[in-house]
């Protein structure tokens, strides 16, 4: 049997570093997207790009998150190599229609309102999420669930970690939740 690739989405704040380092404590090979993956690029071609939008901070975080995309090779050549036998992909890109199809299963984690701004009010100001301009994104990205996969099961953020990843560990040994 091959190697189960999941993802784990969600907008920021909602904790997926978080659940990736406690899977990570728990073995479980993880791969921070956010860290690992991505880049400024055109989300259709995956060409990188230079520069910002203009002169604005709000339009430069809103163009940003725009054109934070995945190196979709890099996805493709981890979910190739059956070295581990499960491997967690965490956090998010505006090309995940590049490469969803590949993974068996995505995992959305959502918390409320006021949990998201408590979390974001504790976030230095040097990680996104920690200016206004990027606090006012990631509200309305909240609201508008524009760049979540509709086809992933959501799992509440708002319980205890250990909790959270449990439910990702039973799901993902349950069956695939494949996005197609």
């Amino acid at each position: 049997m091959g190697v189960k690739n999941y993802l784990i989405e969600g907008v920021s704040g909602t904790g997926k570093t978080t659940v990736a380092e406690e899977l990570q404590r728990r073995g479980y090979h993880v791969i921070h997207g956010d860290r690992e993956l991505s880049y400024v690029g055109d989300p259709e071609s995956g060409e990188p790009l230079d520069g910002l939008a203009d002169e604005s901070l709000t339009d430069n975080v809103t163009w940003v998150h725009e054109h934070h995309i995945w190196d979709v090779d890099k996805v493709k050549s981890v979910i190739a190599d059956h070295r581990n036998a499960t491997s967690f992909f965490c956090g998010g890109s505006r090309n995940l229609s590049r490469f969803i199809d590949v993974f068996d299963g995505v995992f959305v984690l959502d918390v409320d309102l006021d949990t998201l701004n408590r979390r974001l009010a504790l976030r230095p100001e040097d990680e996104f999420g920690g200016r206004p301009a990027e606090r006012e994104l990631i509200v309305r990205l909240h609201a508008t669930k524009a760049d979540i996969p509709k086809c992933g099961v959501v799992i509440d953020a708002t319980l205890p970690l250990t909790v959270v990843v449990d439910e990702i560990l039973r799901l993902s040994r349950a069956c695939d939740y494949r996005c197609r």
